[in-house]
């Protein structure tokens, strides 16, 4: 009796109550609504990445490479059943498995399908690398957000130190992580990361980059050309470095206490100078309608005040996520979900 006067003294408990019946009647409804559609879904397959020279003839059959080989094999598929394949720079097409070989897997392309689940901005996550597996988490939770690139950053702080073989190893290894995350999340792009550089040497080149040209903010990252992504890369659309090129970023911000902006009042200015100014989206973008943004944040321990000198001083606008302290891997992600939240409200 004691438990029911208890709850007849705080409603929130009967709703509480209640919620194992709700959510049947909930999911009741959603499978009578959707059930067609969940059956195409699931007609249409698994998703697996592919390299695009493999699919630029449409009706093309070829085979998988050995790892998408082993995932259609672990799946038990068979000749005649229906897969998904991407190829990282936005394109998609409905397959099928035409032969299940011991090793490899023959699938061929039937057509297109549809699939635009980019935000309408492009946003690069600057990051003071972390250690342990917390960058492969970073990398994997940021592709599923919807960030267009990650740009690993060697800091005075940073507690992973790569240079060199290990460092193109560990890039390579994120892009897979990337790639893995793009086929789960449903996005035809996947976000190239970018080879690994000195955070001072890369805000010196943004900053001299921001100096010349038409004065318009611009970064740049110290990346392979276009047409020779790094290891592992996707050869995605738009990387950094053609950005810098062409007109830069149009917003850029840092994580930082000096002066600090709320990032809910920077992403309002900036969604209102969108509004005022729509030819921003267009500069930098390759005639795309989506703007570049970047936002930098540093390792475990921060940022140091030579590099946050550096960064504001080149023209970035510092940003504040509260008051509460943030994991180095929280932060960037908390921002992209602001972003991603406000620009697809």
């Amino acid at each position: 009796m004691e438990g029911l006067d208890y709850r007849a003294r705080h409603p929130w408990m009967q709703r509480w109550a209640q919620a194992p019946v709700v959510a049947k009647q909930l999911s009741q409804t959603k499978t009578s609504r959707l059930g067609v559609q969940e059956k195409q879904n699931v007609s249409m397959g698994p998703r697996l990445h592919v390299e695009e020279m493999k699919l630029d003839v449409s009706g093309a059959a070829f085979a998988l490479d050995e790892g998408p080989s082993r995932h259609v094999q672990v799946l038990r598929m068979q000749p005649g059943e229906g897969l998904r394949v991407f190829d990282g720079r936005g394109r998609e097409w409905q397959a099928e498995v035409t032969e299940m070989g011991r090793k490899v897997v023959q699938v061929r392309v039937l057509h297109g399908i549809d699939n635009d689940r980019e935000l309408p901005v492009r946003v690069t996550l600057a990051v003071g690398m972390t250690a342990n597996d917390r960058m492969d988490t970073l990398v994997e939770k940021a592709t599923e957000l919807g960030a267009h690139a990650i740009q690993p950053l060697l800091c005075a702080r940073s507690v992973l130190r790569l240079e060199g073989e290990r460092a193109a190893k560990k890039v390579a290894h994120w892009q897979a992580v990337a790639v893995a995350a793009s086929e789960q999340c449903g996005r035809a792009v996947v976000p190239q990361v970018l080879p690994v550089v000195s955070s001072v040497g890369w805000l010196q080149q943004a900053a001299q980059m921001g100096q010349e040209g038409t004065g318009q903010p611009t970064g740049m990252t110290l990346a392979a050309p276009a047409t020779q992504p790094a290891s592992g890369g996707s050869g995605v659309e738009g990387t950094a470095v053609n950005e810098a090129a062409s007109g830069g970023w149009q917003a850029r911000g840092v994580l930082s206490l000096r002066d600090a902006v709320p990032v809910g009042r920077w992403l309002d200015g900036l969604l209102a100078d969108q509004v005022k100014r729509p030819e921003l989206a267009m500069a930098g973008s390759m005639g795309t309608g989506r703007a570049n943004w970047c936002f930098f944040s540093g390792p475990e321990g921060g940022l140091t005040p030579e590099e946050e000198d550096l960064a504001l001083s080149g023209g970035w606008q510092a940003v504040s996520l509260g008051r509460r302290v943030l994991r180095a891997d929280t932060a960037p992600l908390a921002v992209l979900s602001v972003i991603a939240a406000a620009m697809e409200a």
